[in-house]
């Protein structure tokens, strides 16, 4: 297979305000507003609002859905879903910019890995199908691997998000073996599914301390970031910490483009 050449251009940030709703939840009512924070998202840099809609509903709701998909807030929304009938007619409903398809277990406390689309194939290509027949963009998101890479493109997926949640995890633990492993499998990963002709986005777990070797894969087209956002935004403002993984992100960028 010839090698594409690498995009290495700007880098798009989808802010995922889950865990707005999820505060808010924990008391009941109406505030933070995961709305709000949206809005505060899109003021500070973000180019798109990501927003996982559980069948367990354990943070944002319905109605958060409803008002993403208004006039308060015009930021293209990546719907975040797991491959059900209700989540299928939810999407198909408002027609979202994009809907991701994420692995999803009633018990995790967060998603714990990335989807295998090949053991699910023929289940997913029912719902991708039906996406794609509403012109909704489809994502996968997946393990940086050839397989689930070709599963991808076979049942119509425009874009692969890549679970980048172990090379965070090693970061934290300092184990530089692993991380260097992790991102070469992002690295090659990345650069194996643009040549496919797949859209690359990114995400789960990234901080500060993680995020510029993600932001320089240069087939990397997007970040999906989230809960890192919102717990600093208790120290520093949400706006301010956009704002901070903004200018990170674009060091990054810059830096691998000017090579």
């Amino acid at each position: 297979m010839t090698k594409a050449v690498s995009y290495a251009g700007p880098l798009r940030l989808g802010v995922n305000i889950d865990h707005v709703a999820t505060i808010r939840n924990a008391r009941g009512g109406g505030h933070p507003d995961p709305i709000l924070a949206a809005q505060i998202a899109a003021n500070a840099g973000a180019d798109g609002i990501t927003a996982h809609l559980r069948e367990d509903r354990r943070h944002i709701a319905d109605g958060d859905i409803d008002r993403l998909m208004s006039d308060e807030i015009h930021l293209p929304l990546n719907l975040e879903m797991a491959a059900t009938e209700e989540m299928l007619e939810i999407a198909l409903r408002h027609k979202p910019h994009a809907v991701c398809i994420v692995p999803e277990n009633r018990e995790e406390v967060t998603t714990e890995g990335g989807l295998d689309a090949a053991a699910h194939h023929n289940k997913l290509a029912y719902y991708a199908d039906k996406i794609a027949a509403a012109n909704i963009r489809l994502s996968l998101f997946i393990e940086p691997s050839s397989v689930q890479f070709a599963v991808a493109k076979s049942m119509g997926a425009q874009v692969v998000e890549l679970h980048t949640g172990a090379y965070c995890e090693a970061v934290i633990e300092g184990d530089e073996k692993k991380v260097a492993d992790h991102l070469k499998r992002l690295q090659d990963g990345a650069a194996e599914a643009h040549a496919m002709g797949l859209e690359v986005h990114a995400g789960h777990g990234l901080t500060y301390n993680c995020v510029k070797p993600i932001a320089a894969i240069p087939e990397v087209m997007e970040l999906n970031i989230g809960h890192f956002l919102i717990g600093e935004a208790i120290f520093i403002g949400l706006d301010e910490a956009i704002r901070k993984m903004r200018i990170l992100m674009d060091e990054a960028r810059k830096s691998e483009s000017g090579k």
